[in-house]
């Protein structure tokens, strides 16, 4: 029963995570008007469930790193309450702020669920240094980073747009119309670049929670895991989408491109080295990236953007806290 109860948990997750996260790797696509709504998250869930399945041969770091292991003792992470709290805890979080829009970050849901069991059931035996250098510093540093470099591959793209016209003054116009057709196949491309970076480093996190399990294939728990996401994706994703795809900034397709280029190359190298970076933070930081060169930058939605993204931990842990000691009692 509470193995069951557990896979239920992280279903859960796995189900709001894909509510939440799913249309983040497509948003450039149909914010720059490239291609509607229905398409879009066709093409993310493609592409999502591919870098899931991926997980299973590429992502073996990251199912260690959010299983606890070594933020707490062994004997605390083989006891099922442990997972269902943090699982049960990161989830609510996630799907509240998927009812209002708000994208936030699973990955940093999970860091605070993860915070909050820990210190409840072992207290300052909890290792808050692994914490910092292994979870908190590349959640804090991934949307810097991204935001920097979206700026600066755009600016170079730029120039180089610039300097493509005086190649091409004899047919301009075929010019055009078959750059144009190779930008929304490329953006396309990097959309489902990002989608698939986003499938490759959540999902292992989500099964980092079964592996106390030791009776359940991990494998099939990855598939497991990738079905559920992409029917929250499928079902649930259009309030956030519309935030990550109207509100941060305006944009066109070549900007869209770029910013997909950053988030799609940072996540992927994040998670064959087992960092876990939120997918949420850097393509957030890639957009505003965009959005300061051109002076388009909606900076209302991005400060609450960055309240739900300070607010995320702290309400994670508590109810995750809260749950683990419910379920002691029970």
């Amino acid at each position: 029963m509470i193995f069951l109860l557990l896979f239920l948990a992280a279903s859960f997750l796995a189900y709001s995570n894909g509510a939440n996260d799913n249309f983040k790797g497509v948003a450039t696509l149909f914010g720059s008007g490239t291609t509607n709504y229905k398409k879009a998250i066709n093409w993310a869930t493609l592409t999502t469930f591919s870098g899931s399945v991926a997980a299973i041969f590429l992502a073996d770091e990251l199912v260690k790193n959010f299983s606890g292991k070594g933020l707490v003792p062994n004997d605390l992470i083989q006891t099922p309450i442990f997972a269902i709290a943090i699982a049960m805890g990161a989830a609510i979080t996630v799907f509240l702020a998927t009812k209002i829009g708000m994208p936030i970050s699973t990955t940093h849901s999970l860091v605070g669920a993860l915070f909050g069991t820990g210190i409840i059931a072992v207290g300052n035996i909890f290792n808050f240094k692994l914490l910092i250098s292994t979870f908190l510093f590349p959640l804090i540093v991934s949307p810097l980073i991204a935001t920097f470099l979206s700026l600066i591959v755009y600016l170079i793209f730029k120039f180089i747009r610039k300097q493509i016209p005086s190649l091409n003054k004899n047919n301009p116009t075929l010019f055009s119309f078959s750059s144009v057709r190779i930008l929304n196949s490329l953006h396309y491309l990097s959309s489902g670049v990002v989608s698939f970076a986003r499938g490759l480093n959540d999902t292992p996190k989500i099964v980092g929670l079964l592996i106390i399990a030791n009776s359940i294939d991990l494998k099939w728990s990855m598939i497991l895991i990738a079905v559920t996401m992409a029917l929250g994706g499928l079902l649930n994703a259009k309030s956030v989408g519309e935030t990550m795809s109207k509100k941060i900034t305006k944009m066109n397709s070549g900007q869209g491109f770029t910013a997909n280029i950053v988030t799609g190359l940072l996540v992927t190298t994040a998670s064959v080295h087992g960092l876990p970076v939120s997918t949420t933070h850097v393509s957030v930081g890639s957009l505003f990236g965009i959005g300061t060169v051109t002076k388009k930058a909606n900076y209302k939605v991005i400060t609450n953007i960055l309240l739900s993204w300070i607010l995320t931990l702290p309400i994670a842990a508590i109810i995750s806290a809260g749950i683990f000691k419910i379920l002691e009692i029970i």
